[in-house]
This record gives C-alpha cells, sequence and structure tokens, in this order.
C-alpha cells in the first residue's frame, strides 16, 4: 500500500495541471483574488492619471479634447504639460453636471415628426372648413340647438331621443319660419351634418392637443416651438368657443330683424372663418418651416449660401410685396364669409355687371335703411358696407379682382425683373407660378358660383379655392422669408462641422513621438 508521502507528489502535478487548464483561478483562494484585483485596480489607476496622460499624450490632442469643456480652458491655451494637467482635472470634475444639464435642455430643432403631424393637422382643418362651408349650404349648422362639449359628441339614442331633439329645434325660430313642415326623417339629415362638423372639431382638438403634451414632454421640439404650440391649441379652444357664439345668433328673434330669414350673424361667422384660416396657416408654416430648416441642416455650407441669397437687398421689394399680398388675401377670404353670412350672392348673379351697368345704384349702395342713427347718418357708410348685401358684394368683386391683378403682378415682377430673376430661388418662382393658377382658377369658381345663383358643389369648392390660394402664399412665402433663428441654427451647425473637419485633420498628420503610449 503506497504511502501519503508517495501520492502527495502526483497530487500536486494534478493540481498543478488543472490551475493551467482553468486559467489559474479555480484554485486561487478568496483572499488572494481580492488582493490580486486591488492591486491590479490601483496599478491602472497609477498609468491612467491625467498626470501621465498630459505627457504621453500630445499637446494639440489633449487641448482639442478638452479644449470645449469649459469657459477657462477655451480662454487659456496651455503651452505646458502642467497647462493640460490643469485643464484634465477640471475637465475629470464636471461631465456629470453638464450632461444632466444637456440631457434636461430643449433642442435646437424639432423632429421631422413633428413637421409631418403638423401638416396632417392642417389637413384635417381644410377639411373641417370644407365640411363646415357644405353644413352652412344645406342650412344644417342650427339643428342643435344646444352647446355640450362632453355629451353631446353621441348622438341620440332611440326614438325617444330623436323626438326630444327635434322638439328642442321645433322651438327655434328657422323651424318657425322656414321648416315648420319638416318630418324627423328630414330633420335627422341636416342633424347628422352638424353633429359630422362638431365631432370633427372634437377630433382637431384631441389630436392636436395629446400630441403636442407627449412632444413637449419628451423634448421633440423647440422652446420657440413648443410655444407656438401651445398657442394654437388655444386657437382651437377658441375657435370652438367661437363656432357656438355663432350658432346662437341664428336661434334667437332678437339677434336678426323681425321677418327676416333666419341666419347667423355675418360677423361671427367671419369670425368663424377667420379663427379657422389662421389656425391651419399657423399649422401649416410651422410644419413647412421645421421640414425646411431639416433640408438646410443636411447640408449647412449650401444652406448657408441659399439663406444669403435670399437676404440679398434685391429681395427686399418682393418680400415686401409678398407681405402685403398675403394681407390682401386674407381679407378677400373675409368678405366672401360676410358674402356668405347675407346671402349677397343671390342677388346682381352676373359679372361683370351688376344691373345696368359695373357699379349698382347709388341709392342701393348707401341705403339709409342700414344707419343705426338719425340724420346725417354718421356710420352710413361702415354699416352699408358690412350689412348691406349689395355693397358687400360689391366689395368682395373688388377685393377679388385686385387680389387676381396682384398675384399676376408680383409674378410678371419675379418673372421679368433680371435683377430678382437672377437672386429668386427656382423653388420660389415655381411657387409664384402655382400662386397665379390657384388665384386664376378661384376666379372661375367665384364668376360661375355667382352666374348659376350659389350651387352647393360650386360654393363649397370657392370656398375651398379661397384657403387653396392661403395656402400657395404661404407656401411662396416660407420659401422666401428668413427668419433669425434658421440664420443663428445654421451658423451653428457650420461651426460644428469645421471644428469636428479640425479634429479630424490634427488626428490624420500628428504622428506620436516615439516610446508614448
Amino acid at each position: 500500500m503506497a504511502t501519503p508521502f508517495v501520492i502527495s507528489p502526483l497530487r500536486s502535478r494534478l493540481a498543478f495541471r488543472a490551475s493551467q487548464l482553468l486559467k489559474n483561478d479555480a484554485f486561487v483562494c478568496r483572499r488572494c483574488m481580492h488582493q490580486q484585483a486591488k492591486q491590479s485596480n490601483s496599478f491602472r489607476s497609477i498609468r491612467r492619471t491625467p498626470f501621465l496622460e498630459a505627457f504621453t499624450l500630445p499637446r494639440r490632442s489633449v487641448q482639442s479634447r478638452y479644449q470645449s469643456s469649459s469657459p477657462t480652458a477655451q480662454s487659456s491655451s496651455p503651452s505646458s504639460p502642467l497647462g493640460t494637467l490643469s485643464q484634465s482635472i477640471s475637465r475629470s470634475s464636471g461631465p456629470s453636471h453638464s450632461s444632466t444639464a444637456s440631457s434636461s435642455s430643449w433642442p435646437e430643432t424639432s423632429h421631422k415628426s413633428v413637421a409631418y403631424w403638423l401638416l396632417g393637422s392642417a389637413a384635417s382643418v381644410f377639411g373641417i372648413v370644407v365640411f363646415g362651408g357644405l353644413t352652412r349650404l344645406t342650412e344644417s349648422g342650427l339643428s342643435i340647438t344646444e352647446w355640450r362639449p362632453v355629451t353631446g359628441s353621441l348622438p341620440p339614442r332611440g326614438e325617444q331621443a330623436w323626438e326630444e331633439e327635434f322638439a328642442r329645434y321645433k322651438l327655434s325660430p328657422e323651424f318657425k319660419m322656414l321648416n315648420s313642415r319638416m318630418d324627423s326623417q328630414e330633420f335627422k339629415q341636416i342633424y347628422w351634418m352638424e353633429w359630422t362638423h362638431r365631432l370633427w372639431g372634437r377630433v382637431v382638438g384631441i389630436t392636436f392637443l395629446l400630441p403636442t403634451l407627449y412632444f413637449v414632454v419628451r423634448r421633440r421640439v423647440s422652446k420657440p416651438m413648443a410655444l407656438k404650440l401651445g398657442g394654437i391649441c388655444g386657437l382651437i379652444g377658441f375657435q370652438g368657443m367661437i363656432g357656438w357664439w355663432m350658432v346662437k345668433s341664428g336661434l334667437k328673434d332678437d339677434l336678426f330683424a323681425q321677418g327676416q330669414h333666419p341666419r347667423v350673424s355675418q360677423y361671427r361667422l367671419a369670425a368663424h372663418l377667420g379663427t379657422a384660416f389662421l389656425a391651419y396657416l399657423a399649422m401649416l408654416w410651422n410644419g413647412l418651416s421645421i421640414l425646411r430648416a431639416h433640408r438646410i441642416l443636411q447640408n449647412p455650407a449650401e444652406g448657408a449660401k441659399l439663406l444669403e441669397q435670399l437676404r440679398h437687398p434685391s429681395l427686399r421689394p418682393f418680400k415686401r410685396s409678398m407681405a402685403a399680398l398675403s394681407i390682401l388675401v386674407f381679407t378677400t377670404a373675409m368678405s366672401g364669409a360676410l358674402v356668405a353670412g347675407l346671402d349677397a350672392g343671390l342677388i346682381y348673379n352676373d359679372f361683370p355687371w351688376m344691373g345696368q351697368g359695373i357699379l349698382p345704384p347709388k341709392r342701393e349702395m348707401l341705403d339709409p335703411f342700414y344707419s343705426h342713427t338719425p340724420s346725417p347718418h354718421p356710420d352710413l357708410l361702415w354699416r352699408n358696407a358690412l350689412e348691406n348685401p349689395v355693397l358687400v358684394q360689391l366689395d368682395h368683386r373688388i377685393l377679388a379682382t385686385t387680389t387676381f391683378t396682384a398675384v399676376v403682378a408680383l409674378w410678371a415682377y419675379s418673372r421679368f425683373n433680371p435683377r430678382v430673376r437672377a437672386t429668386l430661388p427656382k423653388e420660389a418662382q415655381k411657387a409664384a407660378l402655382g400662386l397665379v393658377h390657384l388665384v386664376s382658377l378661384q376666379v372661375v369658381l367665384g364668376i360661375s358660383t355667382l352666374w348659376y345663383l350659389v350651387p352647393t358643389p360650386l360654393a363649397a369648392a370657392h370656398q375651398a379655392g379661397a384657403l387653396a390660394l392661403l395656402t400657395g402664399v404661404a407656401v411662396l412665402g416660407r420659401r422666401v422669408f428668413v427668419s433669425k433663428r434658421t440664420l443663428r441654427t445654421v451658423q451653428k451647425a457650420l461651426e460644428r462641422q469645421g471644428s469636428a473637419v479640425g479634429k479630424r485633420t490634427v488626428q490624420r498628420h500628428w504622428t506620436p513621438p516615439a516610446g508614448a503610449h
């Protein structure tokens, strides 16, 4: 039998062989492993101290690495390893604070998804404006006599609920004076039109408010854009209130003259349509602005050249004309709202004549009937301009003709003026030509609507044409005007691009000294 002294060498050999196969970690006690790890960490920490990095790394590389860490480092350029060491120590003491501040700050440019969402919301507003025109043309806007923002989202259920809703409509002036022979089935037709219009308005508000909160909380928008989105949300809510204020004007006898056709106030109708136009233009303008900023930042050098081209002094008259044209187009659209509110399109259905001449008789244009003050009637002019259907239609004709002439003149100026043609970008020239096409189509729709005694399809198309014309003006303006924020963003992008190119050039041409690690 073998003794323990004979077996122990064999056991030692086996243990040594197993430790070699297991990389010397299987048969080491925990205390030894802890001491070994502690020694290796201290060795690594000694080798990676800022002091040694200051001497092993090249001076220019260290300077470019830590120059942007603090204002102190940017102002002083170290000329010795000790200066580089001080910058390294100051850099190592403050990255956590800077990273926290950068993560909680607003981005310089809003995300592209915000632009697509804004353009989709603008398309929804465009649709509800056209549908609202159909609701007015079919005389369905006064079918719902109560404003219930929450419970009104659900239609009547069951015959009893329909009868109660119909009974409330029977108390309105419109039923008593115009629709006294209407049955329940005819009432349901106009009810569904108005209910769909109101539900669409609620959908527009919800689909804009909730994404706004999401984009703001997740910091997907810049700080100015967040304020703009909040303003649009307020405008949408204000639009809903004006809508009920407008409908309310057609439900009371004291808000229109006795014996007159029951209709909503033309002032409130113009305010309702005007706020819808403003909300639409705000969504469209900001969506196009975000997309344009991203397109320019893809190539900051080319974008800077484009922005400088748009700031050329030869384009100043063109820009001023564009601003005046936008006001003219909006004013013409609001005068069309007055025409719709007064049913002024049902008189003098000829063009360009109004009766025996281009102008109607003076007595019809300035009728003392519309004055609310005794002779000499100080309010005669503005009352007739806003409440007399004859003068309201004449004003709309004059404004429409002026708008058409202004658009054609602006295009001709951009086309035949040598300096403007050489400076104006090609995309802006195409937008100006497209604006001519839109205004020509709008004139044809307006004259056709007048000739055929305001049929519903043509009248709705004419209202949609007004918003399409405003869209063309906004697109052209967005391609011409340059905001100061866009200029600052492009300048920062150029500075970052130049700094990155400089760092790559230094790293490419730097040769480490002999013996450096």
